[in-house]
């Protein structure tokens, strides 16, 4: 591929569009960061080619000057956007010290054939039906009403009454709109999940670490009066799944999602929280914790409190008492 890409590719399972910054797939669309997409982008430009650090600096972050943890943290973004798995990758691979290479098939976007041959039902860039599907749609749910109508007469006709016809209408509508009836249902705004933090230390030696600094975090956003943070058992089973965090966050009824990573360099650990709105999947915080590792246990708790606090502020949560951060 030469210059900027600027038209839909397909990656993997997923419908890349660069001109409006979004990413679709089977119905679920997600909006990525300016920088975000420069990165995903370029991994694809390069598919199944090792990307160095330093090249992804001078391309992504061209005339800005960052360290390499800029890359990592960025990666460590997008792999969760598009649900890999750092240990099993099936869109972007880590190669130790050289850099990443996109595994995943990239192509330009095509609608794909369905089973029997024919053509799949047209998307458009948000994942909903285009015209010519919504069509499909509208000549299915006459027929539909046809059917249930000429059925509805002839019941009449055979002395079962007017009633039950009126039955089979309203039964018809609440059969065929029941995305707007669960549309209704809204997710409490002061819920969140802790998703389980990230081991990427190196040789992944640290996932005892990562697992208790989740479990931290859920134990002090807890406390948290007004606050509804999903259980360490219900985070837990999401680890290691390849599944998009809007979808995790629907299961769980919660608003938002808490993530993050732990690395490792000589005596220090370095622990990554960002706090993002689970619907849209915007960051609205984010930060970093150094510490020695002099002592696990208490840096767990001190970080997973620096935590607390900055989030009671982030999503708005009724301030607490002061022995509970």
């Amino acid at each position: 591929m030469q210059g900027p890409i600027t038209k839909p590719l397909r990656i993997g399972d997923w419908c890349v569009d660069p001109a409006s910054g979004q990413i679709s797939r089977q119905g679920e669309t997600a909006r990525l960061e300016a920088r975000t997409m420069r990165l995903l982008l370029c991994l694809a430009e390069h598919a199944g080619e090792v990307v160095s650090i330093d090249d992804l600096l001078d391309q992504v972050w061209s005339g800005v000057i960052v360290s390499p943890d800029s890359v990592y943290q960025a990666v460590t973004s997008l792999r969760r956007t598009l649900g890999d798995d750092p240990r099993q990758p099936t869109y972007i691979a880590t190669v130790p010290r050289l850099g990443y290479r996109m595994v995943a098939t990239v192509e330009p976007w095509t609608d794909r054939p369905s089973v029997n041959g024919s053509s799949a039902q047209a998307l458009g860039k948000d994942g909903a039906p285009t015209g010519s599907a919504k069509a499909g749609l509208r000549l299915t749910s006459g027929l539909v009403l046809a059917v249930i109508g000429a059925f509805g007469v002839a019941l009449v006709i055979a002395g079962l009454g007017a009633a039950f016809v009126a039955f089979l209408i309203h039964g018809k509508v609440s059969v065929r709109r029941p995305a707007e009836t669960a549309s209704v249902v809204a997710q409490p705004q002061n819920a969140i999940a802790v998703l389980p933090f990230l081991d990427l230390t190196q040789g992944m030696k640290e996932e005892e670490f990562a697992d208790g600094m989740t479990e931290e975090l859920i134990d002090k956003l807890s406390k948290i009066p007004g606050l509804r943070v999903s259980s360490a058992t219900a985070s837990f089973y999401f680890k290691g799944k390849q599944i998009p965090v809007a979808d995790i966050a629907k299961s769980l009824g919660v608003t938002w999602a808490l993530d993050g990573s732990v690395r490792k360099s000589g005596t220090w650990i370095r622990v990554d929280a960002r706090l993002m709105r689970a619907d849209n999947g915007y960051v609205v915080w984010s930060e970093t914790y150094d510490q020695p590792m002099t002592n696990l246990l208490m840096v767990q708790d001190d970080i997973a409190g620096a935590v607390a606090k900055a989030l009671r502020v982030s999503i708005g949560a009724p301030p607490g008492t002061a022995q509970h951060p």
